[in-house]
């Protein structure tokens, strides 16, 4: 065989096997980029199952929910909490001198450092009186009491009620403390969302759960606060419409009657003067009926 030939032949051979080196190399390639591609795209849907899943729970699934945070161990469960007592007074009594009693009261709001909330007063057919709406520390309650009641002979009404929320207090915490656990998980979701539609129904169901959360921590507030101050309604009196009686005298009695009667009097004439032009219309008309009458009787 000639030379050329044969290296012809060699070139030929080497084309091929290039050829089958090269198409083989590809096919891995295309195995390789679609087998990666695949397990992203799984592991891509299976975040969007998760996101895309999210709701909020029905009302049944989150009392469940709480229930269920309720009764599971809790940190610090050596913690007791303290006990929570709502103290409210309500006093009405009489009294000889008002403004003796008010100061008494007023010394007694500053001693125990207590503010006063409502402050009336008024008068009717019996009675002058006050009546004041006290906020005092809960621990000067009883002080407070002792303090407004010296002098007094007898009340006529005095209630003293004190009502315990503990259990309530540590219902709500627990409640607000689940809340705030899945908030949290929430948190956690959005931080994974990939997706705008993800995002904002993620953002709407934490806001639902904030509004629950804001609630909780109000009731919470208004509860320690009704603990922490007491609330005491006093109201006193005195009677006066029988020592009225007695001071005005008989003749001051005949001139009240005489300048009654006179302004009374004096009210007829003012209003007469005026209505004067229908005075007149009036007269006017009476007289040409009375001439027509007369003329008809002729």
């Amino acid at each position: 065989m000639p030379l050329s030939l044969y290296a012809f032949s060699l070139f030929l051979r080497f084309i091929i096997l290039n050829q089958i080196i090269m198409k083989t190399v590809l096919l891995f390639l295309i195995f390789l980029l679609s087998f990666s591609s695949c397990k992203k795209a799984e592991e891509a849907g299976s975040q969007d199952m998760k996101i895309s899943n999210v709701r909020l729970p029905s009302k049944e699934e989150a009392s469940a929910n709480d229930s269920y945070a309720l009764d599971a161990p809790q940190e610090n469960t050596d913690k007791k909490f303290e006990q929570k007592i709502i103290k409210t007074g309500n006093l009405r009594f009489e009294t000889n001198d008002l403004e003796s009693t008010y100061s008494q009261i007023q010394a007694a709001v500053k001693r125990h450092n207590a503010i006063i909330q409502n402050d009336t007063e008024g008068k009717n057919y019996e009675s002058v009186f006050k009546n004041i709406t006290v906020r005092v520390p809960s621990k000067n309650f009883d002080a407070f009491l002792k303090d407004i009641s010296k002098g007094v002979s007898y009340f006529d009404n005095k209630e003293i009620s004190s009502q315990d929320v503990t259990e309530e207090y540590i219902d709500i915490d627990a409640r607000l403390k689940a809340k705030k656990v899945l908030e949290s998980r929430y948190l956690e979701l959005l931080k994974k969302a990939n997706k705008v539609t993800e995002m904002l129904e993620i953002e709407k169901q934490l806001s639902a759960i904030r509004e629950e959360i804001e609630a909780k921590e109000g009731q919470l507030r208004y509860m320690q606060s009704q603990v922490s101050m007491s609330t005491i309604t006093i109201e006193f009196y005195k009677t006066v419409a029988e020592k009225s009686g007695v001071t005005v005298s008989f003749g001051t009695k005949i001139w009240n009657s005489i300048t009654s009667g006179f302004n009374g009097f004096s009210s007829f004439i003012i209003g007469l003067l005026s209505i004067w032009p229908f005075l007149i219309m009036l007269v006017a008309a009476a007289y040409f009926i009375r001439k027509r009458f007369k003329k008809k009787t002729k």
